[in-house]
């Protein structure tokens, strides 16, 4: 495998002339850089104008490797042959090195150049390219890219630190100006940059064989990879442009680097340029910002194939849905406003925003039945999206850089009903699609007063999020977070919200049952404009008079678990488990041509033939269970036998009085509430193994006395008991 590395720009503050005669102190040798032995002037070439010098060395290394692979290699030192080609009209220096001793089994090559700045011509840019590519090395070849890698990113570090220790010694000397090179000049001595230096040692004479194929370190002669040919009388201006080509916008400085995007590695850097350019050449359509690069590569510990492959799946995600444009169109209903307790509150100590989290007083089931899995996810983009806003501004206000955001999230009030399952797999779906798209923004994740619940929703829940995320979480008990090592060590204490002990007022709204009146159904929720799931969690049936709806469900393993969780937003229905041995028919869709009734926007199958008979085709595995309008039921059913299980929702047929055979008031007033002898229920199934059952029975047996807390104006606790306790 081919290794490169690309460097940022870096900026001397000087001009090209003295930096210029700073790099030929480091000739012959170089005390800063111990392994550079010696280098020897094999050819030079200079014009008669004397604006155009070519100089060819021949470099000794005394590699750092082990004496084991040194003896395998049978030498002491790696030899490099390096060529420069300075242009003092142009005034840019163009270095090309490789090496001479096993080339055929390892090419290294490098490439540098020194220009002048682009906006500033009393400053010199440098930039660097090289490729590492071990053919073969006697079994080696994984310990000798190891050693390379290792040195070449140590060297490339000391690289400017070098030229800038001979511009002080320079400026020591009384030196603080190099004239430029004119056409008069042509009449005075030619410069020699030798004369700045000793006298050049004799050069170790070693065999040209096969040696340790280590790269030369960078800075040691400031040679870099990529094939370039030059004339040897006139300096190809072409070659050049090709790798100084572009402006500070189209290319990142190292002094960028470090101010907004932080302290990175060289090989580190490398990879954002390279992955930033391979964008900018293949993407199609907008560029991501510099820091959401970087966040992607982190994300995978620098490895550019893998982060290159999640960064094109977000980019394309981010555009199919608008992404970009959210914060911009994305208006928050206002049943977020009064009932989503989340939002912006300052920033920590270290000047990262602070989103605070008022899970325990989230009504979660009325959010997501209010609003939908779309909505809620689009909210939550919308926070992540502002997160990233809020990182730019705080990198400016700061004066560092600021890619990531802390949230706090308190858990005063969590109890049974926020385990409530649909609502913890809608939770799972928003988790993973923020972990694929905003990697590397959460700083640091503080959880607050953790109840004895909290363990199993971070059971269900922890595998979904990324290891290094996992990391951040700080989980504190109780009022554990108000000692030392607590809150005050990550918030300073004037910003600490009132309902944490503290004196700031905090804007997060503080939430509440959220209204059965805001519920919608599935087919509202389904005329979304923008769709960012291809799915729903619920659906939606309709059940008319004589036609039930029917769901089949396939049990392989016996034991296996089916859960249920269903709102009867219309009408009355009585709902039913059956058991068969033989498959159903191919279900038959709204058959209702003899009642005269349509089902506009509704969903009705049946399965049962109305040839089965009940007992001999057919059985009922649980009692029946009336529903009212307005329910809410959860419950689940330990299956005995594997085969075909139906569930079964029929409209519920109002009873007359006993003693006449007059219609109760009471009937009469309910049989005009159903319209067209029509009702509709919401529902969501899961089949879970008897071992995942288990695991989670906590969260399917009280998510019903949770919700009862969440329906007490209504009958629908006793109801959802009376189906858990049936299930069981």
């Amino acid at each position: 495998m081919v290794q490169k590395y690309q460097s940022p720009v870096r900026v001397y503050k000087h001009p090209f002339e003295l930096v210029m005669a700073a790099y030929e102190r480091r000739f012959p040798t170089c005390h800063l850089i111990p392994m550079f032995v010696a280098s020897d002037v094999v050819d030079e070439e200079i014009s008669e104008d004397r604006s155009f010098h070519r100089i060819e060395r021949r470099c000794a290394l005394d590699v750092d490797a082990p004496r084991l692979l040194k003896r395998i290699a049978g030498v002491d030192y790696v030899y490099f042959i390096q060529k420069n080609t300075l242009n003092r009209k142009e005034r840019t220096l163009h270095i090309e090195s490789h090496n001479e001793t096993f080339s055929n089994r390892v090419i290294i090559h490098e490439i540098c150049c020194y220009s002048v700045h682009p906006e500033n011509e009393d400053w010199t840019c440098f930039e660097q390219t090289a490729s590492l590519d071990i053919k073969s090395f006697f079994g080696f070849e994984s310990t000798v890219e190891k050693i390379a890698m290792k040195q070449y990113a140590s060297s490339i570090k000391k690289g400017k630190e070098i030229i800038e220790f001979y511009l002080k010694e320079l400026e020591d000397e009384g030196i603080t100006h190099v004239p430029r090179w004119t056409p008069s000049s042509l009449v005075l001595p030619p410069p020699r940059p030798t004369s700045l230096s000793t006298s050049p040692p004799v050069l170790p004479k070693l065999p040209v064989t096969p040696a340790v194929t280590i790269p030369l370190p960078a800075d040691a002669k400031d040679s870099a990879s990529q094939d370039a040919k030059q004339d040897s009388s006139v300096p190809q201006g072409d070659s050049l442009t090709e790798i100084l080509a572009g402006t500070p916008e189209d290319k990142l400085d190292a002094d960028y680097i470090k101010r907004y995007l932080g302290d990175l590695t060289p090989l580190q850097e490398s990879c954002l340029i390279r992955l930033r350019k391979w964008l900018q050449e293949t993407h199609k359509g907008k560029i991501p910002k510099d820091e959401h690069i970087l966040r992607f590569l982190r994300a995978r510990d620098f490895n550019m194939d893998k982060a290159r492959e999640i960064l094109c799946q977000s980019l394309t995600w981010r555009k199919q849905h608008q992404v970009d444009y959210l914060l911009e169109t994305w208006s928050s209903p206002q049943v977020l406003q009064d009932y989503y307790t989340g939002g912006w509150h300052h920033h920590d100590r270290d000047g990262r925003p602070l989103y605070i989290l008022r899970l325990g007083q989230m009504d979660t089931k009325g959010l997501v039945r209010a609003l939908g899995e779309e909505s809620l996810l689009r909210h939550v983009l919308s926070i992540n999206e502002e997160g990233l806003r809020r990182c730019e501004e705080n990198t400016k206000v700061f004066g560092r850089p600021i890619s990531c955001w802390t949230c706090l999230v308190d858990l005063e009030g969590l109890n049974m009903r926020h385990l409530w399952r649909p609502g913890v797999k809608a939770l799972l779906r928003i988790i993973e699609v923020v972990e694929a798209n905003y990697p590397e923004t959460l700083g640091r994740l503080l959880i607050l007063r953790a109840p004895r619940v909290f363990p199993v929703l971070w059971t269900l829940v922890s595998p979904f999020i990324d290891e290094n995320t996992r990391k951040k979480f700080l989980i504190y008990a109780g009022n554990d977070y108000q000692g030392p090592g607590g809150l005050v060590d990550y918030i300073d204490k004037e910003i600490i919200p009132d309902f944490l002990g503290g004196e700031c007022m905090c804007e997060v709204p503080e939430g509440g049952l959220v209204p059965k009146s805001m519920y919608r159904t599935a087919e509202e929720l389904e005329n979304e404009d923008v769709r960012l799931w291809t799915e729903t969690i619920y659906q939606s049936a309709s059940i008319f008079k004589g036609a039930p709806h029917e769901l089949l469900i396939q049990i392989i393993d016996a034991s296996s678990v089916i859960t249920w969780d269903f709102d009867v937003c219309k009408g009355d229905v009585v709902f039913n488990i059956c058991h068969s041995k033989r498959a159903p028919q191919p279900p038959r869709k709204d058959p209702l041509g003899a009642h005269g009734i349509t089902s506009p926007g509704g969903n009705n199958v049946q399965l049962i033939d109305k040839s089965w008979t009940l007992g001999q085709d057919y059985s009922m595995v649980e009692s029946p269970l009336t529903c009212r309008e307005g329910e809410s039921v959860q419950g689940s059913h330990i299956t005995r036998w594997p085969g075909f299980y139906i569930l079964q929702w029929k409209f519920h047929n109002m009873p007359a009085c006993s003693a006449t055979n007059l219609p109760r008031v009471d009937d009469v007033l309910a049989t005009l509430q159903v319209s067209s002898h029509k009702c509709k229920v919401m529902y969501y199934t899961e089949v879970l193994g008897s071992e995942d059952f288990r695991g989670s029975m906590t969260s399917l047996e009280s998510s019903h006395s949770g919700f009862s807390q969440l329906s007490a104006a209504t009958t629908s606790s006793s109801q959802s008991q009376s189906s858990s306790m049936i299930s069981r």
